[in-house]
């Protein structure tokens, strides 16, 4: 028979043994927000889960159950192979920890497959999260990157993660670039779950001395930072990388490769085209719409996103790294950091 077993064992079970949680919620929800290094086998897709809720609310919940079961029997074999592909110690989850991870785990164990189920299910993990973030001291210091848009602060906290140093990239977990433009060829990320990738990588990170991230204003696509972290970026070391333009432009098109995604640039611009000069703004357009992706993007920069930046750049005081590209101002970056560890041991 399979055992229920809480969050808390879980998460102690993943510090000392290796573990895997099996999200058997649809793909759907998988994607909307799931425990971190989660994988997901569902129990039923997208269209069989609507089509049981369906059942449920205009017929019956006996005639829910029926077809429910109808379609876990046809995929059964496949199901049962994909736990036994796992090497590992298994826990499966739903939302509340009900019907679909408790079928789950009862036929898994049929099979002789051991595995546990987790309490409350996802929700008990979810209201971990709302709770530890509620009252969360960061005690590292926070090392912040900062830079006219372009710099490369993203390719600099890869890097040095990379490198083994201990960074939090906010982007990342929300899964956008932080910028009119920071969705195009993304899906950002909901608020669940950057919160849950948030925490986990806090947790990761909080023994370190210093923490660097990147300079991100509090709402970053669907996401939103908490209050703490916003107050220790505030209150951090700033650092400024500073790049020529052409490096800055080079940098912005080959992250964000607009020539892939041309209507998605063009309407991301119309939403602050009223904000740029006019003519300028008639320039930046044109230049989009005849694909000089280049000349947009410079003409941006210029106009729009260096004034903003520096606006909000001059609250704070910073050190400044000159760098002729973003792949020299990495080794500089690391100096400073280096700096940085004598002076606090």
């Amino acid at each position: 028979m399979f055992q229920d077993i809480s969050w808390k064992e879980i998460a102690n079970l993943h510090k000392t043994e290796e573990h895997t949680l099996i999200d058997v919620r649809s793909p759907s929800e998988f994607a909307e927000a799931t425990i971190p290094g989660s994988i997901n086998i569902p129990l039923f897709d997208d269209d069989e889960r609507a089509e049981i809720g369906t059942l449920y609310k205009q017929e019956s919940q006996e005639a829910a159950k029926q077809r429910g079961v109808e379609i876990v029997s046809a995929k059964l074999p496949e199901f049962i192979k994909a736990f036994q592909a796992i090497n590992t110690d298994k826990t499966v989850f739903c939302w509340r920890g009900g019907m679909r991870s408790k079928t789950a785990a009862t036929m898994v164990d049929l099979m002789g497959i051991k595995v546990n189920r987790l309490q409350g299910g996802i929700r008990s993990y979810r209201q971990w999260v709302v709770k530890t973030l509620e009252s969360f001291t960061f005690t590292p210091q926070a090392i912040v990157l900062n830079g006219y848009t372009g710099a490369g602060k993203t390719m600099i906290l890869e890097q040095l993660e990379e490198d083994g140093y201990a960074i939090l990239d906010f982007e990342k977990m929300a899964n956008h670039r932080g910028s009119i433009f920071g969705q195009i060829g993304l899906e950002p990320n909901k608020q669940k779950k950057f919160e849950s990738l948030l925490l986990h990588q806090l947790l990761k990170v909080q023994q370190a001395p210093y923490v660097v991230m990147e300079a991100e204003s509090k709402r970053i696509g669907k996401a939103v930072l908490p209050d703490f972290m916003v107050e220790k970026k505030e209150h951090g070391t700033h650092l400024f990388i500073d790049i020529p333009i052409e490096e800055r432009v080079r940098n912005i098109l080959d992250d964000y490769q607009p020539w892939d995604h041309h209507e998605e640039a063009l309407e991301a611009f119309k939403r602050i085209k009223r904000r740029i000069h006019t003519p300028v703004a008639a320039e930046i357009e044109t230049s989009l719409e005849n694909t000089d992706y280049g000349q947009a993007t410079r003409l941006l920069l210029e106009y729009y996103y260096d004034p903003l930046y520096s606006y909000s750049a001059n609250k704070h005081d910073s050190h400044t790294i000159h760098a002729s590209s973003t792949e020299e101002a990495v080794p500089l970056v690391k100096e400073f950091l280096a700096r940085k560890e004598v002076y606090q041991h």
